[in-house]
């Protein structure tokens, strides 16, 4: 009995000479819990809101459109609601962004042929308002007409320009073609049926139907892809009719570049225009779709391309010499500029001394305008900013007439009183006909029996 308590008392000595850790409270597991997260990142997670909503509060929504179509509301359309506002939200935001590109058009178009402006979502269907897509059959552009139904509507398809892709011919050929649908079958939903099954297939249906007359009565008879076509025409309609009840939000809108369509009547490329307009290329691919390969072939010559109304005017009021400039090499059009050989009298030339002034680059510039309007040469305004070629920036600045210039004459009267002009470096026929009012580009080459444009410093030109 003595030896256990012996023992007993043994073990609380050695167990209380046994160093103990310091405990760990919860308030201490906090404060390290805190440290831990401010030495790291965490995922910032972003949700978007999708509003909820039932069937009952659509169909009320869909009650109240003032819209000139039959709209009425079943689970098919519901189906196709639900897909746009909820599963497929992206597709909805692409078209969004799209939509003020082409709508203005589209609804000039319809109201134009009398059709309900509704009819314009169905290219939404039909493309996603993208005039370039082609579908794994062969159609193609924002309305897919196929290559035999846009030859019938006159449409040029050729290795080199598509009209399907075009937006304004392309807009004009559905809707003759949904009206013509419209007065043989007497309904917009069974023409926009006919338009992507054909005719042939929709009667095939009204027919299978026991002659029923609309879309729904003739639904089950009609090819499985049509029979989804109507309905997401239908829910796209809905939708971009109540795009904040669904909380969509435009954030980065497109427009359309205001434009001018101008006829060239050449065959050139759009790099060629987009250097003499001092347009980017992109930029008139963008607004001509039509074009395949960035150049006007010589079979399409007289095709109407677009320019941006801030360069219509410009391009207009220098038709001839854009026209002159597009069908011709660069080197052939401007007075060579490498060695002038510049002609003169010694009592018609004179040293003035000037002051160096800057000119700043506007649009629609070249050294040949701005070299006559100082009255200098082109290869002085090269030589003074240090020039290796003739291309220029809008906003560039130049020095000009830095030292002594020498004013040369430059128009003379010959024995028979024929006035003559001669020819300066950086020429062209056009800078001459508008340094002499009442000249023309066609009128210097009648006088002086020229074929093309070419001409050299120092060549002696009639030019009354």
């Amino acid at each position: 009995m003595k030896k256990k308590l012996l023992s007993s008392i043994l073990l609380v000595i050695i167990a209380s000479l046994i160093p103990l850790k310091k405990a760990f409270s919860q308030d201490e597991q906090t404060v390290a819990a805190n440290d831990l997260l401010e030495d790291e990142m965490l995922p910032n997670y972003q949700y978007e809101y999708i509003p909820d909503f039932t069937y009952e509060e659509i169909d009320k929504r869909v009650k109240a459109m003032d819209i000139e179509m039959s709209f009425e509301l079943n689970d098919r359309i519901f189906s196709f609601i639900q897909y746009f506002t909820v599963r497929n939200r992206d597709y909805t935001k692409m078209v969004m962004a799209r939509k003020d590109l082409f709508f203005p058009l589209f609804d000039e178009t319809m109201a134009k042929y009398e059709m309900p402006l509704e009819i314009k979502y169905l290219s939404i269907i039909e493309s996603g308002l993208d005039p370039q897509i082609r579908s794994r059959v062969g159609a193609m552009g924002l309305w897919q007409f196929m290559p035999a139904t846009g030859g019938m509507y006159g449409m040029r398809i050729n290795s080199d320009v598509d009209d399907r892709m075009d937006p304004d011919h392309s807009t004009e050929s559905a809707a003759k073609y949904l009206k013509s649908l419209y007065r043989m079958f007497g309904d917009w939903e069974v023409a926009m049926a006919a338009y992507n099954c054909g005719p042939g297939n929709v009667r095939k249906a009204i027919r299978r139907s026991g002659g029923k007359k609309t879309f729904w009565e003739i639904y089950n008879y009609l090819p499985k892809e049509t029979r989804s076509y109507i309905p997401q025409f239908q829910a796209m309609l809905y939708v971009l009719n109540h795009l904040e009840d669904h909380n969509f939000h435009l954030e980065e809108p497109t427009y359309a570049i205001a434009h001018e369509k101008i006829r060239f009547n050449r065959a050139f490329e759009l790099s060629k225009l987009a250097e003499l307009t001092n347009l980017c290329v992109a930029d008139l691919e963008r607004m001509n779709p039509a074009i395949k390969n960035k150049k006007v072939p010589d079979s399409n010559r007289s095709m109407a391309i677009r320019i941006p109304k801030s360069k219509s005017e410009y391009v207009k009021a220098n038709l001839a010499w854009f026209t002159d400039s597009l069908s011709n090499p660069t080197s052939q059009l401007l007075a060579g500029i490498d060695e002038p050989e510049i002609i003169s009298k010694p009592a018609s030339a004179e040293s003035t001394r000037v002051q160096s002034s800057i000119y700043k680059v506007r649009s629609g510039d070249v050294l040949g305008t701005i070299a006559s309007r100082n009255g200098v040469t082109v290869t002085a305004l090269k030589e003074w900013n240090n020039l290796s070629s003739n291309l220029i920036k809008v906003g560039q600045e130049l020095k000009i007439s830095s030292g002594t210039k020498s004013i040369i004459a430059q128009v003379s009267t010959n024995s028979g009183g024929k006035t003559l002009y001669i020819v300066q470096a950086g020429d062209s026929l056009w800078i001459i006909s508008k340094k002499n009012p009442g000249l023309t580009v066609e009128l210097i080459k009648r006088l002086n029996n020229l074929n093309n444009n070419t001409i050299k410093p120092g060549q002696r030109l009639i030019i009354s």
